[in-house]
């Protein structure tokens, strides 16, 4: 993986038209969208169809990155994540509680793959993650790791949905400032 100063300067060069700096963005963060998407979507085939989306995305947007507002990769997981979420809320020929895997939270024991991805932002995440009280970590994985709805999450924690978004936006903002990005 390049440092995120290297992926700015990738992303940049991306901006501008350069072909090979895009190949090496995708080469250098393609395991880490698929990873993140595979997650959401638990088939191969949209995983793919979604990755491929996602770098068509980052190629024609990559001038309207701005450093100041998210890491690179932050920004272009953003990317992957809310088209493979798009994909789960267009399948209705299942809920999300008929399909019990889509109830499970992130395990505590990362799988081999997983934990040679993690880098210590990740764990630091993770840490500050660990922080928040057990309800508030459910929510924070459920609404951001498996891609639930606010709706969703009001409805399996019998909450109104106020009162979810206030959790979760109170969860971010203790995030932040466990991370010192407040």
């Amino acid at each position: 993986m390049l440092t995120p100063a290297e992926l700015v300067w990738l992303l940049a060069s991306v901006a501008k038209g350069d072909e090979a700096a895009f190949e090496r963005l995708y080469e250098a963060t393609r395991a880490k969208l698929f990873g993140v998407v595979f997650r959401i979507l638990r088939r191969q085939d949209l995983a793919e169809d979604v990755i491929q989306e996602a770098y068509v995305k980052i190629w024609n947007n990559a001038g309207q990155f701005d450093p100041a507002m998210a890491s690179p990769i932050t920004w272009m997981v953003s990317i992957a994540r809310n088209r493979a979420i798009d994909i789960v809320r267009k399948r209705s020929e299942t809920s999300i509680e008929e399909e019990p895997k889509a109830m499970e939270v992130a395990s505590d024991m990362p799988d081999p793959l997983a934990r040679r991805e993690m880098t210590e932002e990740l764990k630091r995440v993770l840490d500050c993650v660990g922080r928040l009280d057990q309800q508030r970590q459910k929510l924070v994985l459920l609404a951001y790791y498996n891609g639930w709805s606010r709706e969703q999450l009001a409805e399996k924690f019998d909450t109104p949905l106020n009162t979810v978004k206030t959790w979760l936006r109170r969860s971010m903002i203790e995030i932040r400032e466990c991370l010192g990005l407040a």
